[in-house]
């Protein structure tokens, strides 16, 4: 097992930046709780024991939020020390630095989906924790490797959409989201004939490119008749092309040459906050390549935006147009750790408690991961209730392919974009990616 991850090692360090771009047992019961059985012996912890348990993420955006239950955590085992340490550019490389030198820490961070079997030998078995009782179906099968064994907790549920300002499609005369292509089309006409830019990038970052291509991808699967895990398989093994699925050779490539002509100048010099604070401060209708995570910044730019969110207009079928949810991300307990119990113990603790079911929606205000847990008073989360009350959520289908792949296809589309690789020539590149770093198995 260590030689293959080691031989995965050039591509992971191709990674480095955002892994972008979260019935309750008592305190009591918690202590009872047994580490997983792929690690930590199964057996009740010591709660006189000093314990010092060291979390390594990349989610700054958390910082307060993990603050907060460490500090909570503190009052219910006084002997528990939870050190946090927080890094995003270069995460992937210290991370997989850290592996090899032998100093796996306690806790750490991946992209879901794939990598859940890359990091499989290094993470405990939490399969039979209460925990993973806990999650959500869709998110627990995000958290599990393929052989079916939960290697992973989320911090959040995710959802990715299209995002627009109400009030702007409104002052443009738009009664309805565009939900295909030539509806987008009108919308575009519609919008710039107020003066309205249509369109917030932010591809200077390699990975929103990834949270729009799912969509187009959900398509194409549907297209040809079967699920989005299959047909990125079928990528990854060489069995098909771009050429075999028009959705991706064509509409794909059309709608991001679209967001680049009707949108912000110097697409390229637009990162993340750049393209938030674009469309908070109103100077674009829509908002690509982003999700769940960005609302509070836009409302704390500006505190009444109206947002409203929608699936990609990616064909001239209405019902392809899907908001996409699950679980993205996930932390990893160290299955060698010293203290792999205990930790295992304070995440029951998180993801069963009273106080952990409020911390997802009221501290970190995120989607919870969990059942029976509120949703976050935001406004992003309440319309993903609507929607998901008459429609169905696409696929997640980042989750079937590694980051190191993602990353290397940001890269990519950001040459197209740039003019310096043609459409054909970045597709034959991306096929080839798509193979060559796809897949952990």
């Amino acid at each position: 097992m260590l030689k293959r991850f080691m031989a995965l090692s050039a591509s992971l360090l191709l990674v480095g930046g955002l892994l972008a771009g979260c019935g309750g047992n008592n305190n009591n019961n918690a202590a009872n709780n047994t580490a997983g059985t792929n690690g930590a012996e199964n057996t009740a912890t010591d709660s006189s024991k000093p314990v010092t348990i060291n979390m390594f993420t990349a989610s700054p955006e958390y910082t307060d939020a993990f603050n907060a239950y460490i500090a909570e955590y503190k009052k219910v085992k006084p002997n528990v020390t939870i050190n946090l340490e927080i890094m995003q550019a270069d995460y992937n490389t210290v991370l997989k630095s850290k592996i090899a030198a032998g100093s796996t820490p306690d806790v750490f961070q991946t992209t879901a989906g794939g990598d859940i079997d890359t990091f499989a030998e290094y993470s405990a078995d939490l399969t039979n924790e209460p925990l993973a009782a806990a999650m959500t179906d869709a998110v627990r099968s995000n958290m599990s490797s393929t052989d079916g064994k939960v290697l992973g907790l989320p911090v959040k549920g995710n959802l990715f959409v299209l995002m627009y300002n109400k009030k702007l499609l409104a002052d443009a005369g738009i009664t309805e989201v565009p939900k295909t292509t030539a509806e987008m089309d009108d919308a575009i006409t519609k919008l710039e004939a107020k003066g309205i830019t249509p369109f917030a990038n932010a591809y200077k970052e390699w990975w929103v490119w990834k949270h729009i291509f799912q969509h187009f991808v959900d398509a194409a699967a549907t297209d040809a008749g079967t699920d989005a895990k299959t047909l990125v398989a079928d990528f990854i093994a060489g069995k098909t092309t771009f050429a075999d699925h028009p959705v991706l050779k064509d509409n794909f490539f059309t709608f991001i040459d679209t967001t680049v002509k009707h949108g912000t100048d110097k697409p390229l010099e637009r990162d993340s906050n750049a393209e938030v604070s674009d469309f908070a401060l109103g100077k674009t209708a829509f908002m690509t390549g982003k999700g769940a995570w960005d609302e509070e910044a836009i409302k704390k730019i500006t505190p009444d935006f109206d947002l409203g969110i929608a699936g990609y207009p990616v064909s001239d079928k209405a019902e392809q147009s899907q908001i996409i949810t699950g679980a993205d991300q996930a932390l990893r307990i160290n299955k060698d750790s010293a203290v792999a119990a205990e930790t295992i113990e304070f995440f029951n603790w998180l993801y069963t408690s009273e106080y952990g079911k409020s911390w997802f929606s009221t501290v970190a205000k995120v989607i919870p991961p969990i059942k029976d847990a509120p949703m976050p008073d935001l406004q992003m989360p309440k319309e993903m209730e609507e929607i998901l009350k008459t429609e169905k959520s696409g696929d997640l289908s980042v989750n079937y392919s590694l980051d190191t792949f993602h990353q290397k296809f940001g890269e990519l589309m950001q040459a197209y974009i740039g003019g310096s690789k043609t459409k054909d020539q970045a597709i034959d590149e991306i096929q080839k990616a798509w193979i060559q770093f796809g897949s952990a198995q």
